[in-house]
């Protein structure tokens, strides 16, 4: 039997929660439209004492693959990342693979992280091809021999769920996650391609709709009783 004291506690709780989780679904809104974004869920847990609590999930589920006409964006079709490598040194897992070619002619991502170890194009060649296993080839003319400029690796992890999300679209290893795993022998990468978000635009508005009214009727009922606290009070007195 719960005191006036603990109602009040438990109800601010479980509004904290619910605020929480509502937060992760205006994110999800948020990056509708950001390249490789998997959406994030907050998925409440009804405790033994009437408090709730949650734990944060992520889907890793594919996005759509989307057709560009540009030859830098890469989409990856199946499980897995591609490494980039920051101007400091830092190195990060991404499935965004709208590049770009740097200053210095490196592939790059938009705010210039090296894609693997450095992927050097010249900028004066005729064309260059990337192929399904990663490797980048650069032709200097038509009907010419191409030479191979280098490798995008793809890296899988043991525990994909664990990653660590970083920002701007990039995750890190924990230890839960394991270390990357370099994919090899593989057919994962797709040129002139983009993967979509993940995220359910229907799904997340009726989660968003379902969880204001939620909130709504909540906070009626904390009203409720902060006005029963505040009469048992005053015949108190």
């Amino acid at each position: 039997m719960y005191s006036m004291q603990g109602i009040v506690r438990k109800g601010v709780n479980n509004v904290t929660v619910q605020f929480e989780k509502l937060g992760f679904v205006a994110n999800n809104f948020a990056n509708m439209n950001t390249r490789g974004y998997k959406s994030v869920s907050f998925e409440q847990i009804l405790k033994e004492d009437g408090y709730l609590t949650g734990a944060v999930r992520t889907d890793y589920r594919p996005g759509s693959i989307q057709v560009t006409s540009n030859p830098y964006d890469v989409a990856i079709n199946g499980n897995g990342f591609i490494p980039v490598v920051s101007p400091e040194g830092e190195v990060a897992y991404t499935r965004d693979g709208a590049f770009k070619q740097g200053k210095d002619g490196y592939l790059v991502t938009n705010d210039n992280w090296i894609v693997g170890e450095g992927i050097k194009i010249p900028t004066n060649c005729y064309k260059f091809e990337i192929k399904k296993n990663g490797e980048v080839y650069a032709y200097d003319a038509a009907n010419t021999k191409p030479k191979k400029l280098g490798t995008i690796p793809l890296v899988r992890f043991a525990s994909q769920e664990n990653l660590e999300v970083i920002g701007m679209n990039r995750l890190a290893p924990t230890e839960e996650s394991g270390e990357p795993q370099l994919v090899r022998d593989h057919d994962c990468i797709c040129q002139n391609n983009l993967e979509t978000s993940n995220t359910n635009v229907y799904g997340s508005t009726t989660e968003m709709l379902r969880l204001n009214a939620s909130l709504i009727a909540s906070t009626r009922m904390m009203k409720v009783v902060d006005d029963m606290y505040n009469k048992a009070i005053n015949i108190r007195e």
